[in-house]
């Protein structure tokens, strides 16, 4: 059998022994650096009994079939829709308040947590509650608002991806306060 000279020897030993020599370094934290514009809100006119404001980055998409006064607000640059629903009111309150709370619920399976806060507004006579939800959930944020008497309308946000929270939420929370804007600056007509 050969033998293998001494040098040689050392030489593999000294690879070997570097080769195995682990020089980890932690990742840096770090996130996204994205960029949204400044909001710049204007009015919408419709013959619809409400106005409000939506940014101008926003489409207003009317589905066929659908009922002029409810319809989508599309943000095609951040692929989500605000679905807007009206429903005029006709001794029919209750049944609406019910509905429209038991929406962000539906949420709960994947939701980390969802907070509710009032909003009321006795000058324009809006009264409703506003939905923020954490977690993996379809809708990000969701809203009701009513005068009590005539008008009722909601409004949902929802991404066109699979709902996973850490990559929606830049675009979730610039649309969370456009959603919110559209709940203060509603007025009923």
């Amino acid at each position: 059998m050969p033998q293998i000279p001494k040098l040689s020897c050392v030489i593999i030993l000294v690879f070997g022994l570097l080769g195995c020599e682990s020089n980890v370094q932690p990742k840096q934290k770090a996130f996204l650096a994205l960029e949204y514009q400044s909001p710049s809100y204007q009015l919408i006119k419709s013959d619809c009994p409400f106005q409000f404001e939506i940014n101008q980055i926003a489409k207003i998409e009317t589905p066929q079939n659908f009922d002029p006064c409810s319809f989508n607000i599309r943000y095609p640059k951040l692929g989500a829709t605000i679905f807007f629903t009206y429903k005029p009111i006709h001794n029919n309150l209750k049944s609406l308040l019910t509905d429209a709370q038991k929406l962000p619920l539906k949420h709960t399976i994947k939701a980390d947590a969802i907070e509710a806060d009032i909003f009321t507004n006795d000058v324009a006579k809006t009264y409703g509650n506003f939905y923020e939800v954490e977690g993996d959930a379809a809708s990000q944020a969701q809203f009701y608002l009513t005068d009590s008497l005539q008008h009722f309308v909601t409004g949902s946000i929802y991404f066109k991806t699979a709902p996973n929270y850490d990559s929606i939420l830049p675009a979730a929370s610039y649309i969370k306060n456009d959603l919110k804007h559209i709940v203060e600056s509603m007025r009923w007509k």
